[in-house]
């Protein structure tokens, strides 16, 4: 229990740390799905 705290815990830190690349990311990742299900028709 208390390795799932800390993980938990190290996993809130690194988002904290790291939101707007992972926002980037996201973000990309969701205009490549959009681009690819849009060619799809």
């Amino acid at each position: 229990m208390h390795t799932i705290q800390n993980g938990t815990r190290g996993l809130s830190l690194l988002l904290l740390l790291n939101w707007d690349r992972f926002l980037v990311v996201g973000t990309l990742l969701l205009a490549m799905a959009l681009g690819a299900y849009w060619r799809s028709f």
